[in-house]
């Protein structure tokens, strides 16, 4: 690799990422940093959604490209994204249907087999997140399910990227006592460690496995920098008062601990009426605005005050 070429995926791996919300571009410092974790947390309906759909679609103007999502509600009810999409953005989410047989589709090369916007990998599966929900035989049904479904999840990242897919949301994560009781979060560190922040190469290798070798000069044709993949994380609370959500702990090991970027979405009295503020509560690498500003959902989108 010459050394201009080098200088240019150095600067393109610390480019910011806008959300963009350019009031929150503003509080953050510039932006998102590629390469790292954000977190979003805030109870039901607070505009979490919003927040990440927004994140997405600034990708097709940022990077050519909109931004995936990855729902892991398993409880059966919906998140509405793509109503939330279509009415935002005129944007129709598609999403990746279901694979039928334990076999992928080889031919991941090809834009209309890997370029899905959405995929619900648990939808319908009315299953509960927490391990102290289910006796042994549930967790070892559980356990066993999720097995089968990495196979496609990394298919699913992995051809979005390969397509120059430069963003990801991940939602649907339900609130639990403790974040290591939680089967979402053991999928979460998967996701995150083994295909997030993985060099492209050897995520190929997990997904083809004995048929590498195979497809082995297409992996380089399609190589991408996994430091230029932003990721946000929303995550809903038990919390609903943005105040709670200031003092709360933080569980040794927890996502949050590890996570670059925290924003905090909640509720706020304004004298005899609640409202809704947002607080960048950390951003590492990063000078943010530590201020708390108010918000409104409006037929755009978020719009901070």
């Amino acid at each position: 690799m010459n050394k201009s070429v080098k200088i240019f995926k150095q600067r393109e791996a610390t480019m910011r990422q806008s959300t963009g919300i350019a009031e929150l571009d503003e509080m953050l410092g510039g932006g998102l940093l590629p390469g790292t974790l954000t977190v979003v947390l805030g109870a039901t309906g607070i505009g979490k959604t919003q927040l990440g759909l927004q994140y997405l679609k600034q990708g097709d103007i940022d990077e050519g490209e909109n931004g995936i999502l990855f729902d892991m509600t398993s409880r059966g009810d919906t998140q509405n994204h793509a109503d939330y999409a279509q009415r935002l953005f005129d944007w129709t989410l598609r999403e990746r249907p279901p694979v039928l047989t334990d076999t992928l589709p080889s031919d991941i090369w090809q834009r209309e087999v890997a370029r899905w916007d959405a995929l619900h990998l648990f939808q319908r599966t009315g299953r509960r997140v927490t391990m102290t929900d289910m006796d042994f035989d549930q967790k070892k049904e559980w356990k066993s399910d999720l097995n089968r479904k990495l196979i496609e999840t990394i298919a699913f990242f992995y051809g979005n990227f390969c397509q120059g897919v430069r963003r990801c949301v991940i939602d649907g994560i339900e609130p639990t006592d403790r974040a290591s009781d939680s089967f979402q979060f053991e999928l979460f560190e998967y996701i995150y460690n083994q295909i997030l922040r993985k060099e492209a190469d050897w995520v190929a290798r997990d997904y083809f496995r004995v048929e590498f070798r195979k497809n082995e000069e297409q992996v380089k044709q399609h190589f991408y920098e996994w430091n230029t993949v932003g990721c946000l994380m929303l995550c809903t609370t038990h919390e609903v008062m943005l105040d709670d959500l200031l003092t709360r702990q933080i569980e040794s090991g927890d996502v949050l601990a590890n996570a670059n970027t925290i924003i905090l979405m909640g509720k706020q009295r304004e004298g005899s009426k609640i409202g809704r503020a947002i607080h960048v509560a950390k951003h590492r690498g990063s000078a943010c605005d530590d201020s708390i500003r108010s918000f409104q959902i409006t037929e755009k989108g978020l719009k901070i005050d």
